[in-house]
């Protein structure tokens, strides 16, 4: 039975979200997975993350896992009726103790607790119509025709999602250029990558974690240009709204439009923002209390259910501040001829820097010494020479003194000769 396992095919895996989506379905923390699969708890949240894939035996014992998994909450999703849709918040007692005791434990590293407290369910959908931020980013996108072209299915994309996108990262930035950016960023990507974006359970869902990640990049308040604030809306409603969103930290902000502007269930919103279930429960609580603190109409909208029909009714509102005046995009021939003219400068500047390495190496083996030569000692000044040395143009006391002695008769010293007495 080990030998064929070893000789199969690699078992064909659901994305990272996907796999943790299926896992949260089922009510199970990484700890017990981790358990029946016979690995450690880092191990499966490596999987989930995709940083890394199983190989061989504990690939394949995954994918059987995760497939059961389907499998089961299919029929769930199935046989689910009305009344489990119940709102999400209560506004009892208990809820309100389970948002004072999450106060102080809303950190990303509170993975694997989703038993340990109640959280947030999904919100049944609003009769009403939709307003534009989530009626062109739903949670499923259908599928593009088989007889697309890559590009085809690319522009069918771009066009049923990139204006309610534009709208998302208005609410997530306030800042309509920056909005505009992101969206041509979050596509250029996504045709960079569109192998793997077409094949994904949700190509809508990739873009707009893309354009999120890019929009709330704290790189952006070194940019002199983003710095400045663009005028607030004349609308006091919207103005204090938008002033409210924008005080949230990012990852309240995120968790808050995702979660009541679009109408993600929390395992979908605890999987987009890459946080566990609880800690987004306790983001999106405290993400409301912050709204309503700064909106009374908001806290005095009644049930749950209400309030988040009233913020998603708000958040849509807001968001049409986009189109007016309206913000242009690009169409999609452009963002994906940008995206092409992106990986060619790129690929050429890889090229270029590596034949300059290259070049570089050789021209310094052949420059560089085949033998060792020993290095040259320093000089050393020599004491007792005169300063001056070599022949000297004579002064007039030396002229003089060799007339003299060229007239001498002798050439030698003179002798001593004795006189007689």
């Amino acid at each position: 039975m080990t030998q064929s396992i070893e000789t199969a095919p690699a078992a064909t895996l659901p994305s990272p979200k996907e796999r943790r989506r299926l896992r949260e379905a089922k009510s199970l923390t990484q700890e017990q997975v981790a358990a029946t699969l016979g690995i450690t708890r880092e191990t499966l949240r490596a999987w989930e993350s995709g940083r890394v894939n199983p190989k061989r035996r504990k690939r394949a014992a995954y994918a059987k896992l995760l497939a059961s998994f389907r499998d089961d909450t299919t029929e769930v999703l199935a046989g689910r009726t009305a009344a489990e849709e119940a709102p999400r918040l209560g506004t009892d007692a208990d809820t309100e103790a389970e948002a004072e005791a999450a106060a102080g434990s809303d950190t990303d590293t509170d993975a694997d607790a989703d038993t340990a407290r109640p959280v947030p369910e999904a919100e049944p959908e609003p009769t009403g119509p939709r307003t534009s931020t989530s009626t062109s980013t739903s949670t499923s996108t259908e599928p593009p025709p088989a007889k697309l072209t890559p590009a085809q299915a690319f522009d069918a994309l771009y066009g049923h999602c990139a204006t309610a996108l534009l709208s998302q990262t208005f609410l997530l930035t306030g800042n309509r250029k920056l909005a505009r950016e992101s969206v041509e960023y979050a596509f250029r990507l996504a045709w960079e990558r569109w192998p793997a974006v077409a094949t994904d359970r949700d190509p809508a869902g990739w873009v707009r974690a893309a354009a999120y990640e890019y929009a709330l990049s704290p790189w952006h308040r070194l940019r002199r240009v983003r710095r400045r604030q663009e005028r607030p809306p004349a609308d006091r409603d919207r103005r204090v709204l938008l002033q409210a969103l924008l005080a949230l930290p990012p990852a309240h902000r995120r968790t808050l439009l995702l979660y009541d502007g679009l109408g993600l269930g929390l395992p979908d919103t605890a999987a987009e923002t890459e946080a566990s279930t609880p800690a987004t429960a306790n983001r999106l609580l405290r993400a409301r209390a912050a709204i309503a603190h700064r909106l009374p109409e908001f806290a005095d909208a009644g049930t749950p259910a209400e309030q988040s029909a009233l913020l998603r009714d708000r958040l849509g509102h807001l968001a049409e501040m986009v189109t007016a005046p309206p913000v242009k995009l690009p169409p999609a021939r452009a963002v994906r001829a940008g995206s092409e003219r992106r990986n060619r400068f790129w690929t050429r500047a890889a090229l270029f820097f590596t034949a300059m390495i290259v070049s570089a190496t050789g021209f310094t083996l052949v420059t560089a010494p085949t033998r060792y030569e020993p290095p040259q000692a320093p000089g050393e000044p020599v004491r007792g020479v005169p300063m001056r040395a070599g022949p000297q143009p004579l002064t007039p006391q030396d002229e003089e003194l060799r007339g003299l002695l060229h007239e001498a008769p002798v050439t030698g010293p003179p002798r001593l000769v004795p006189e007689a007495r």
